[in-house]
């Protein structure tokens, strides 16, 4: 439940931007593992609606993990959730070709280490 709350927390809090802003939607993740659960699916799926009806827009997809484990293993594991989330925009419709994705590895958090272990869908305007 906590989990839910802090992803409608942040979800609310970029939705409120200007359009000119990238429109950012956020997964999170248990420790260790890149599986999504139902509510990511949920949030994954409202990503693709916004990227389909956003044709031209660009989708960056950033994968991070908390400071636990190696340098080596978090990059791998933000990779790999990164890549995960990717592919679900990929079977929700989103062309492939839209979707940039990339592992940032372990980044501190302000809170709780779910703040880390997340990806972040980031659709932005094509700059002319």
């Amino acid at each position: 439940m906590r989990r839910v709350a802090l992803l409608l927390l942040l979800v609310t809090a970029f939705a409120g931007s200007a359009h000119a802003d990238p429109q950012r939607f956020v997964i999170f993740f248990i420790e260790w593992s890149a599986a999504i659960d139902d509510a990511a699916k949920g949030v994954v799926a409202e990503a693709a609606d916004y990227a389909k009806a956003h044709p031209t827009e660009t989708i960056q997809v950033t994968g991070f993990a908390d400071p636990t484990g190696s340098k080596q293993a978090n990059v791998l594991l933000s990779e790999l959730r990164a890549q995960r989330v990717a592919d679900l925009l990929a079977e929700d419709g989103v062309p492939p070709a839209r979707i940039r994705q990339v592992g940032r590895g372990s980044v501190k958090f302000a809170l709780t280490p779910l703040e880390s272990r997340r990806v972040e869908v980031a659709i932005s305007p094509a700059k002319h």
